[in-house]
């Protein structure tokens, strides 16, 4: 089975992505990302001890709409000026091959709740300036409710404007930091 070396890695922003989908009027689905994030990956040598930690600053969110991402922004949702950062830090590390899960922490305007990864190990490269990369996929779906987050709009033909589950999706290229001994 293919796991990533051990070793630090530090997640880069640049050829990364944090995104979301939500159901929007009950018929369709809107994507946003953010566009300001960090983290790091510590694989140990006994994977399963292997950890991460993700932040992501809640007022970087595109979803290619203006005044959209201000309300998000707002108190009627992430209130991006009194709470700022998201936060992913795992707990645990189940599996050992090219597909494995991360259990955590996902911190959400204050509210922490568990949260699962799926995760998929996409390989290792160096890159043309001899960076050592490794890249993950990795998703979740939460419930927007359980941070908190229950603003919302009835709408005439019955339903709401907002659904209640959150996919987030990720996918990272980490550098070498540090390579285990």
């Amino acid at each position: 089975m293919t796991i990533p070396a051990p070793g630090t890695y530090t997640i880069d922003p640049s050829h990364s992505e944090i995104g979301f989908t939500v159901r929007h009027a009950g018929i369709a689905k809107v994507r946003g990302q953010f566009t300001e994030f960090s983290g790091e990956i510590v694989v140990a040598e006994d994977f399963p001890q292997s950890r991460v930690a993700v932040e992501i600053q809640s007022a970087s969110v595109d979803t290619r709409d203006a005044n959209r991402d201000n309300h998000l922004r707002s108190a009627d949702f992430w209130d991006a000026e009194n709470q700022p950062t998201w936060t992913f830090v795992s707990t645990g590390v189940e599996g050992t091959g090219e597909e494995f899960t991360v259990n955590g922490d996902l911190t959400i305007n204050g509210v922490t709740r568990p949260a699962t990864l799926a995760v998929e190990y996409n390989g290792a490269a160096t890159d043309p300036f001899g960076n050592q990369r490794v890249g993950f996929s990795a998703t979740t779906e939460v419930s927007r409710k359980e941070f908190g987050l229950t603003w919302n709009a009835a709408l005439e033909t019955g339903g709401v404007l907002v659904g209640d589950k959150i996919r987030i999706a990720m996918e990272v290229s980490a550098i070498v930091a540090t390579v285990a001994a």
